[in-house]
Parts: structure tokens; sequence; C-alpha cells
């Protein structure tokens, strides 16, 4: 790499690629410089020539909003703020160019690391950082459906092509890291961050989990470069969808066996599985101590006992916050001292947390290991993308390769195995175009383009009218007030529902009742999941009509959904779909193709009946609640189809595991419909007897197929003893003899079961 020694050339804070006379500007020919050594003896020589000061700012972020802009004629300009953040160096900046097209974000970033590398005085390059949780989060990023959406498709390569595309655009538009995915188990609908994860079963999140992660890494395994796509932070470490009622920055309580068995395993696979190379701590605490602060969790388990390499940033200011809001250090600089002895490497924003480090240093020189420590896994983060060799984009690839054709097809695709049909009474649906004259789009999850999507899909054999008729709230970012009932607009839709042959209610919720809860004042948690507003009003009065009614659900939560369930003729759960979804949607309900998705949570009754996951204890089955009907509103695995679907034949390989050894489990499954259709084949596996209280039923593994009308299709399963492995008595890991149940089906409240038992208890 060619050693950059210039002049400092700026016009008030318009930069022009230059930066200061340097007299100490790495020398050429030094080993950290040589692309042909290795990652570690690189590391090494760079470690050595750095000053504490140049190393504590490989060990902050901040966003690009303090002061990085381009102007009108394609030139840097920033602030003074953000020169003097740059005069040593720096780990990350966050979310640079994100309001630009990917073309000239990517200019802008190419002038921004050059401007970084050359104010560097060992030309560190930084990482840019950005967050995808339904694409790049930027200006003209192709635009998926969100993590919610993966998981209803239950289809991991799709979700790792879909992630794959997502660190290709991401890199091409000059970035490197992105805050993504989230592994965390989401259990509770009042959490307004739901539809970011993938859902509430532990496996499912597992493998979704490393489908994202590897593809957005490109496949990188461990070894060698990734120069192509970016890298992962896993987040958020952990337990943070446990949080007490449902709140953003609330309290975590969590059994150690529970953090074992369900929480740990999405993050445990993401390091040694999808090798990711960056964790996220999580907001919160476990049971008391806070994560930013906890070595057992930070250092023991995380690199200790799964061998994580790369680094572990901050959310946002939480270092800080151990003093300020978590309460568990006296003075801001005894948070730091207790987040980086605990395993922080990265200050994401905070200008007093570790901003301290070099004075704190100087006064405590037991300090430097971990600082040694923290700025090693950076700087091999930044060996690995490739960033000291070449740390530029290519510019004539940006267009080709953001929102190429490919990508556009894979969000379609998305959409298309996403959508779950919940209820088709009477087949109802698919609509068919010489039957339906008239149909009425109504409700206030319609959007603009609704109409154009379904006229397109239909053709002129059907005529369509349109009625958004209210919006749920005031669309205020912060904190969105509902709208007052307009009984007016509930009668004109209701009216149009007389005049048509089918109405459409398009109902749910969006992103202003289903959203982050910010630290600034801001909501978006919610103390019930009934919909908002008059959905439930405009529901009854439009299917009294008498016409049939078919609602479309689009929402970031789970509903408890009742009186939609009750007189909804049929039901199509679309969650929060990608920019294609209206015409995806419409062409999907006139038959053009099947819905294939299935819940990736378990839809209750009401908010009173929660906690309510699946996999619960079977003692807590045991009682249900006083005036209401027992069980789930629907499953979680439930998702119907326009054909039908026969499982036949469920058999084991034997009725009898040893250590050593597997049992395959095979099922017969038809397709006995008319449609040409996918399903989704579930195994779950059930210890009946325990020496602590086990799950009523657990998945280890699904299949997703596709089916002609009259196929038939022998779907196998692998079962081996590790599947059926627990956090015992002692708190390790433990395998007991005994009976287990195996059930194959449809959904976890459908399938054929058998038994097997497992020979011998080993631990």
């Amino acid at each position: 790499m060619k050693t950059l020694c210039t002049k400092k050339r700026v016009s008030i804070s318009i930069v022009l690629f230059a930066t200061i006379i340097n007299p100490s500007c790495a020398a050429p020919g030094a080993a950290y410089q040589d692309a042909s050594l290795p990652v570690e003896k690189r590391l090494d020589d760079l470690l050595s020539r750095m000053t504490l000061e140049e190393k504590v700012a490989q060990m902050r972020m901040f966003h690009a909003n303090l002061g990085i802009r381009f102007s009108d004629d394609d030139q840097l300009i920033l602030s003074e703020d953000v020169q003097n953040r740059l005069a040593q160096g720096i780990a990350g900046i966050k979310n640079p160019g994100e309001h630009l097209t990917p073309e000239r974000a990517a200019l802008l970033n190419n002038q921004l690391q050059k401007y970084t590398i050359e104010n560097s005085r060992l030309n560190i390059p930084a990482l840019f950082v950005t967050e995808s949780y339904n694409g790049v989060d930027a200006h003209g990023s192709t635009r998926f459906g969100r993590p919610i959406n993966m998981a209803a498709t239950w289809n991991v390569e799709l979700t790792r092509s879909i992630w794959d595309a997502i660190g290709r655009e991401a890199r091409l538009r000059g970035m490197h890291m992105c805050h993504s995915p989230e592994a965390d188990i989401v259990r509770d609908p009042r959490f307004g961050r739901m539809s970011e994860a993938f859902g509430e079963d532990t496996y499912l999140t597992t493998e979704m989990i490393v489908a994202a992660v590897t593809g957005v890494q490109g496949g990188y395994d461990g070894t060698g470069r990734n120069t192509t796509h970016i890298g992962a932070v896993t987040k958020h470490f952990a337990g943070y969808g446990q949080v007490l009622g449902g709140t953003n920055f609330a309290a975590i309580e969590i059994s150690p066996r529970t953090l074992r068995d369900e929480i740990f395993p999405p993050f445990q696979a993401a390091v040694q599985r999808a090798h990711t190379l960056g964790i996220m701590a999580s907001h919160g605490d476990i049971n008391g101590v806070a994560s930013h602060a906890n070595p057992w969790l930070l250092t023991e388990v995380l690199r200790g006992e799964w061998g994580f390499q790369g680094y572990v940033v901050s959310d946002s200011n939480d270092i800080a916050r151990l003093h300020s809001f978590m309460k568990v250090a006296e003075t801001p600089e005894a948070a730091v001292k207790m987040a980086i002895k605990a395993g922080m490497n990265v200050d994401l924003y905070s200008d007093i947390a570790f901003s301290l480090l070099p004075k704190m240093a100087k006064q405590d020189a037991r300090l430097m290991k971990y600082i040694d420590r923290s700025v090693s896994h950076v700087l091999r983060t930044k060996f690995i993308l490739g960033l000291f060799d070449n740390p530029y984009i290519k510019l004539d690839e940006v267009k080709q390769g953001v929102r190429a054709s490919s990508s556009l097809e894979l969000a379609k695709r998305m959409d298309e195995e996403s959508i779950i049909l919940l209820k088709n009474k009477k087949k109802t649906l698919p609509l068919i175009k010489e039957k339906v004259g008239k149909v009425a789009l109504l409700g206030p999850l319609l959007n603009d383009s609704t109409k154009a999507a379904f006229e397109a899909a239909a053709g002129s054999a059907v005529e369509f009218s349109a009625e958004k008729g209210f919006k749920l709230t005031n669309e205020v970012r912060g904190v969105p007030e509902l709208t007052k009932n307009n009984e007016q607009a509930i009668e004109n839709m209701v009216s149009m529902a007389q005049e048509a042959d089918v109405a459409v209610l398009f109902l749910g919720g969006d992103e202003f009742t289903a959203k982050e809860a910010f630290f600034n004042g801001a909501l978006g948690d919610r103390d019930s999941i009934d919909p908002v507003g008059q959905q439930d009003e405009l529901m009854r009065q439009v299917k009294a009509v008498g016409k049939p009614v078919v609602v479309v659900l689009k929402h970031r939560r789970t509903l408890s959904i009742s009186v939609i369930a009750e007189e909804a003729d049929a039901i199509l759960d679309c969650w929060d779909l990608s920019e294609f979804g209206d015409e995806v949607l419409a062409k999907m309900m006139f038959g053009e193709f099947s819905p294939s998705g299935k819940l990736p949570v378990t839809v209750p009754r009401s908010i009173g009946q929660l906690p309510f996951h699946y996999s619960q204890k079977e003692i807590n089955y045991k009682k249900g609640y006083l005036f209401s009907k027992p069980g789930p509103l629907f499953a979680f695995g439930h998702g119907l189809s326009y054909t039908s679907f026969k499982y036949a034949n469920l058999k084991l390989s034997d009725h009898e595991l040893a250590r050593d050894g597997k049992l395959v489990v095979s099922v017969d499954v038809s397709n006995t419909g008319e449609f040409a259709a996918k399903e989704v084949v579930q195994l779950y596996v059930k210890d009946l007897i325990g020496s602590v209280t086990r799950p009523d039923k657990e998945l280890k593994g699904f299949r997703k197929i596709e089916l002609k009308p009259g196929e038939t299709r022998k779907v196998e399963f692998t079962i081996t003893p590790d599947m059926l492995a627990f956090t015992g008595l002692d708190m390790k890991p433990v395998l007991e003899a005994g009976n287990y149940d195996v059930m194959v089906g449809t959904s976890s409240a459908e399938h054929q079961k058998a038994s097997f038992r497992l020979k011998y208890c080993f631990r």
C-alpha cells in the first residue's frame, strides 16, 4: 500500500482529499502493509507502532450526521467536529452516504476513506457501518421484506440468497459492516421491534441467523479475506427480546437454563457456524448484571466457550449508560473500566466513555492490556475485509450491482413465500377473474399503489374501487397519537363493499404502531396487541353487508385478531412485505401461485395469554382461563395453501437410538389438490420424562418442498443424540435415557406421531 504524506487543504469545512503534513508517516515496507503476510503478523506489527491515542481512536465510532456531507458538485464536506474526530483515526463511521444514490454514496465513501487514511499517521482505514433490517438501510437499495417475513418463508436457502444480495449491495456503496441481523428470540408482541427478528423459536431463528450471516458475509468461512461483501454484527447479545413488559430498555429476567437452551443457540451458531465478524451487546441486563459490563457473558462464554475472534460493539451510547442509566457504575470512568474489562471493544457514539481512556490508561497502566485486546479485534476485522490493501470501491461496478434484476426477483420471491394463508373459508381464495365483477379495496393499510397493482394482476375483466378511509395514527415519528373515530369513513367503505362482489380489507398495523422506542422519549411498544382504532368495527360492518370478505393483514407485531379471525372469509397474513408487496399479493389473490408461508410465531387470542410460545413447558398448558377458549388463535407453524396436502406412512428407521447412532424419520407427503404448491414439512420432538421440566415440544427440523397436483414425495429427517441434549440439574449439557415422541406435520398443532427411546445417558 502506498504511503500517503500530504498537506492539509481545507476551505471552511470543504475537504479536498488532503490532510496534515505528517513527518511520522508509516515507513514504506512495514510488515502490516504487506498483503502477502498472515493477518496476525500484520496485526502485531501495526499494534506495535501505535500510540495510546491512536489505539483508543480504533475503539470508537460516530455517526455521519455529525457533519459528513456531499456537495452538489460531489465534493466531500466535513465539519470541524468530524475533522477533529478523525485526527487520530477511527474504528468506524455509521451510515455515511445513507441519503445518496448508491453511485454517489460510493463516490462519497471513497473520498471519506481517502481522507481518513491520509489523516492517519499509519494510514489506517475506517469501517463504514450500516443496518440491514430489510435490505441496506440506505437510499436506492433493494427493499426486501423484514426478517420476520424471512422466517415466515421457512426457506433457509432463499434467506441466505437475500442476505448475499444485501452484502453485495452494501459493499458496493462503500460499506463494510452492518449492525444486523438480530438473533434475539422474540416472544412478546408488545415489543415494538418484533419484526426485526426471526420469531419465537430457537431452532428456526438459529437456521435463519446462520443463513443471514453467511449470506451477508459472502460465505466467509473464518479464514482468508472477505472483499466482496460486508461483515455482520449479530445482535443483541443476549436476551434483548425478553425485556419485561415488552418495553424497550426494561430489565431482563431469564433463568440460566432458558438462557443456555433457548436464547444462546442462535448467537453460538452465528459465531461457530457462520463466523460472524461482530457482536453487539444488549441494551439490557441479565438477571441484574448489565450486558455491557458482564465478563461472564462477553468473555467467558462468547470468547472462552465459543471462540469468537471478532469485535464487540456497544449498542448506542450504552457504555456511558452503565453510569447514567443502568446505574451500576459510580462514575463515567468506572463505567469505562467495567465495560472494557468485561469485553467491550468498540464504543458506539458516546463522547463520555472510551474517549476517557487515554487519560485513564496514563494513570493506570493495567488498562493497556484491555486496550490492546480491543484494538486487536477491530484491526483484525479491517484486515479480513481487505481494507488495508483495497480500501476503495470500483465506481463502474456500482450501478450494475445495486438493484440488480436478480435482487429484485429475490425480493418478489420472498414475498411469494412469506405470505401466510391463515383462513380460507369455503375456498374464498383464489379469486376467479371470470367470476368476480367488482372488488372493493378498503382500509387503513391500503397503499396509494395498491389499486394499480391489482388492476395489473386481474386485467380488464375485473373492476376495482379503492378507499383508505382513515389513517391509524397522526404518523408522528416519536410519539404518534391515534386518529379520532371517523364514522363517515366507515359508512363510505361499507357502501363501497355493498356495490362490490368481494371486499378486500387492508388491516393491521404499520411503522408507527410497532417500532423501536428510542431513548430520547420515543415510544414504540404497546400494552395491548389488539388492532388499533376502528379496525374491528370496520370488519364487523363490512362483513354485515353479506359479501365475501378477504382480509390482508399487514403488521410488524403479532396482533390478537379475534374479531378478524371470526368474521373474515379469508385472511392473508403479510407481515411487512418488500417494495413489490402489493404486486405479489395481487397475483397471489388471483391464483398465479399458492401461499406457502408458515407462522414463525404463535398468535394468541388475547394479550392475557402471554407468554404463549408453542414450546413452553408442558405444565404451562394444564389450566386455561375463565370465560375464554383454550389454545392459540393460530398455532406456530400454521399456514394453509390453495391445494391440500396429505401426510402418510410416518416411519422411524429404528425405535432405539444409541449415543453414537442416528434415526432416520420419513414421511410421505402428497399434493391431493388442484394447484402446484409448496409445503413446509415440520419435525418436532418431545422429551416425555426429564430430570428438569421439559418443553411441550421443540422444532428440530423442517423442509420446504414443492409438489405438483397428484405428486407424492418422501421427506426424511435425521435425528442425532446431540439434538436431544439440554441443560441438566447441574447446569451442564446432558443427554438422558428415556422415551421421546416424534411429530411430523404441517404445523406444531397438526402432525403424525411416532416414538423412540434413547438407550443410554451420557454427559
